[in-house]
């Protein structure tokens, strides 16, 4: 398994972005998706990396900077044909060390609150995050859950 540095282009990634958004519509109120497209992984305040296996993709996440010493788990996501390997937990623990090592004291994110997003909760809670109120942009309380970490 392999982390690269992405640049939202490849066919395989746009794929999986398309998914991730579908995916989050279908499980999520409309008014309720907050998962970054194509052109909001592309902003400078965005940095996207994607996990492989040789040509085989894996997953993908991101990292928002929402402040000097605050940034935002976005866009997580493993495909479904490499579920249960272990990728999201490397993509965090990817996202933990980059946001560590560019100075950030706390890494948050939102995630939805029904049962579709349990695993994610239970991914989060394991690395030592803990349930927090709405953070940066966020107000929605009805179907989000927040998470943040202390670095």
């Amino acid at each position: 398994m392999r982390i690269e540095l992405d640049d939202v282009s490849r066919p395989q990634v746009v794929a999986l972005v398309e998914y991730h958004l579908r995916s989050m519509h279908e499980i999520s109120p409309p008014d309720s998706v907050f998962a970054l497209d194509l052109s909001g992984l592309k902003h400078p305040s965005v940095t996207f990396w994607t996990v492989w296996d040789g040509d085989d993709l894996l997953g993908m996440g991101g990292l928002k900077q929402l402040g000097a010493e605050h940034g935002e788990i976005k866009s997580m996501r493993t495909a479904p044909s490499a579920l249960r390997r272990g990728v999201a937990r490397a993509m965090l623990d990817h996202i933990l060390q980059e946001a560590r090592g560019r100075g950030f004291r706390r890494l948050s994110l939102e995630t939805g609150s029904n049962a579709p997003f349990a695993p994610a909760w239970a991914l989060y809670e394991r690395a030592g995050f803990v349930p927090c109120g709405p953070c940066g942009p966020y107000t929605d309380i009805r179907f989000s859950r927040y998470f943040s970490i202390d670095l």
